[in-house]
């Protein structure tokens, strides 16, 4: 490239390339705490050289954290729009909005419909726009610009309706609460406040309040007619099922008696071999 030949008159200007000429970088963020819960976006826009333009953010109320993230992009979109920038590069840490921007996924929410079809709308308008993937922390300004949205509007109270920058609003209508998510409360009769009266003038008699009839027992038995109850205590209770008592022992069988062999002679028994008889038993002898 050859170089630009120096002005003749030293009073002339240098020409500048218009803003629309200079891409611009928008890297965004959107957060919400509880999803759905206290939300916010955050955008910081810088040229090409790195020099902050502008830094986008704002408190969303009680939205989702895919609602957050595509109110950072059309954010971003409105500013280059109004700032006369033809050429847009984004940076998220969004992968949903990247790929439904890019058209690799679609889009199936009801509610995130509406934000992509105004997003590619303004994307129309543009010479130039791209969308990338970033990790979160390469993307750390945009993310503390949504935490700060998100803390100011929490200590405002992220009940109260803030709508959003641009067309925002206007392509996401605020949904009335249906009548079947409210409370109902139950009132209470109110209590009898008695009349007051004058001196001298007697208070209005009061009906007597119904008086419900008696509960009649049956008279107690006399006991001094029947024979004493005697009443034998339980066995205290240890939470554990108490073991089956055990049979009485059996006292151990005699042993039986041992058979021995002999013969008798003139009345009188002669065993065989060498066993012999104690003395003072009973014998009884069984013929072979």
């Amino acid at each position: 490239m050859l170089p630009r030949t120096p002005s003749l008159f030293p009073g002339d200007p240098e020409p500048t390339a218009t803003p629309s000429s200079q891409p611009i970088i928008a890297h965004c963020d959107g957060g919400a705490r509880g999803n759905p819960g206290p939300s916010g976006y955050g955008a910081e826009i810088t040229d090409a050289h790195g020099n902050v333009l502008a830094e986008l953010s704002e408190f969303l109320g009680f939205r989702t954290n895919n609602f957050a993230e595509y109110s950072g992009l059309l954010a971003t979109l409105q500013y280059a729009l109004d700032h006369g920038h033809r050429s847009l590069r984004v940076i998220s840490d969004s992968l949903l909005m990247v790929k439904q921007i890019q058209g690799a996924y679609k889009v199936k929410s009801p509610d995130l419909l509406p934000l992509w079809q105004e997003a590619k709308r303004r994307i129309a308008k543009l010479d130039r726009f791209e969308i990338t993937h970033a990790l979160r922390h390469k993307n750390k300004a945009a993310d503390r610009l949504a935490n700060e949205a998100m803390d100011q509007g929490m200590h405002r109270g992220s009940d109260a309706h803030h709508p959003t920058r641009g067309s925002l609003a206007e392509t996401q209508p605020t949904v009335p609460r249906s009548a079947d998510t409210t409370a109902a409360r139950t009132r209470l009769p109110p209590l009898p406040v008695p009349a007051i009266s004058s001196p001298g003038e007697q208070p209005a008699p009061t009906a007597p309040a119904a008086i419900e009839p008696a509960l009649h027992l049956p008279p107690r038995p006399n006991r001094a007619a029947h024979a004493p109850i005697i009443l034998t205590p339980d066995p205290p209770a240890t939470g554990r099922a108490q073991p089956a008592p055990a049979p009485p022992a059996r006292p151990d069988p005699k042993p039986a008696a041992a058979m021995l062999r002999g013969f008798t002679r003139d009345g009188a028994v002669h065993l065989l071999g060498t066993d012999k008889l104690p003395d003072g038993i009973f014998v009884k002898i069984i013929p072979e």
